[in-house]
């Protein structure tokens, strides 16, 4: 899975903080407790980015996980404006996402994390199905994972070295 970076002015992008939590670290000295928070980032468009930030504040850690996920910033294939090319599977670690295209007017019949990956990037219509585990980072890494995998038709047509129409039939 390649990534594709894609550098944008961040005032542009909205942001979805996906999870927050307090992580623990025990040391001899007794408890170190910290807080983590995952964001997302995206215009709506196509651009999506997940970042990671921990820190001894909340506000603090929201912000580092702000800037992590402008620095990961990927173009996805975005279909009509509404939808994707194609069904898709996604996997990391215990979680697998399945995203399937849908018919205009159907909305995205997604959950979770899955849900807000996919309206952050500006899908409209979308059915997902979320298995094994539901742990809200792991699924929105995979639904990203499984974007990022996709191929548009012109792609595929550039990869065999064929035209457009000649791929559609």
């Amino acid at each position: 899975m390649q990534k594709k970076r894609f550098n944008k002015p961040v005032k542009t992008m909205d942001e979805i903080v996906l999870d927050t939590k307090a992580v623990v670290k025990v040391t001899k000295g007794g408890r170190q407790r910290r807080f983590q928070a995952v964001v997302l980032v995206g215009d709506k468009k196509g651009l999506v980015g997940l970042g990671i930030g921990k820190a001894n504040e909340i506000s603090e850690a929201v912000k580092k996980a702000r800037q992590d996920a402008n620095k990961n910033i990927v173009k996805v294939p975005v279909v009509d404006a509404r939808t994707i090319p194609h069904e898709v599977v996604g996997v990391k670690g215990a979680t697998r996402v399945v995203i399937k295209p849908a018919a205009a007017g159907t909305g995205l019949v997604a959950g979770g994390a899955v849900r807000d990956v996919l309206e952050i990037a500006g899908y409209h219509d979308i059915i997902s199905k979320s298995l094994g585990s539901r742990t809200k980072i792991n699924m929105a890494r995979a639904t990203i994972g499984a974007l990022l995998s996709m191929k548009t038709i012109e792609e595929v047509a550039e990869a065999r070295g064929k035209s457009v129409e000649e791929i559609l039939g």
